[in-house]
């Protein structure tokens, strides 16, 4: 399992004076000028005991911060969205904040490469529209439930294969979600929803 969490989360290593991390999950982009803002980005941080924890971290975009797609090709901040998987180069001087922050170099886009993902079917607990949530299991029981994060890449079907959006569920509703096989030590657990279909 950890060596799967692995291959799905890259982790932040130096490579003499510069930081890198590759294939972080984009969690956030927030633009402050034409080319200026930050990304946060979520990546793996193996613990002791085994387990693995999703740790965030922001980088910190400016005008001489090179970003290019897949193909190499330069692109803008615009252009990353939540969801993408990226390779970063970043600066070493790393703030305390919560997230920690740094100034970033190059940002890569990776290919959209599904990584390995399990199934799960369940009941609807609660849908959290504003945060883009969906819980599953127990509703008046917390311990029994997982929080799926809904991207813009997540798809959600209605039980004859019609795209619908978040807020046509409904707690109670039967629904097979196909999901990251990570999930993160929190309860509930959380983890990465790639499609939802009611059944």
């Amino acid at each position: 399992m950890v060596n799967e969490i692995a291959d799905i989360r890259g982790r932040i290593t130096q490579s003499g004076s510069i930081m890198q991390v590759e294939n972080a999950l984009v969690e956030e982009v927030v633009t402050t000028g034409r080319d200026t803002g930050h990304i946060i980005i979520s990546y793996a941080v193996p613990r002791r005991n085994g387990m693995i924890s999703i740790e965030l971290f922001r980088l910190n975009v400016s005008r001489n911060t090179v970003i290019l797609n897949s193909s190499g090709i330069p692109i803008g901040l615009r252009n990353i969205q939540k969801g993408m998987w990226i390779d970063a180069r970043f600066s070493p001087f790393i703030t305390r904040s919560n997230p920690p922050q740094s100034n970033a170099f190059l940002i890569m886009v990776r290919r959209q490469v599904q990584p390995p993902s399990s199934v799960t079917t369940d009941r609807i607990a609660r849908v959290d529209t504003m945060n883009r949530f969906l819980y599953t299991g127990n509703p008046r029981n917390i311990n029994s439930q997982t929080r799926f994060v809904i991207t813009d890449s997540t798809v959600i079907l209605d039980r004859n294969g019609n795209p619908i959006r978040l807020w046509a569920l409904r707690p109670g509703q039967m629904v097979r979600i196909t999901h990251a096989n990570f999930q993160t030590a929190s309860i509930p657990p959380q983890t990465t929803a790639f499609y939802v279909q009611l059944i």
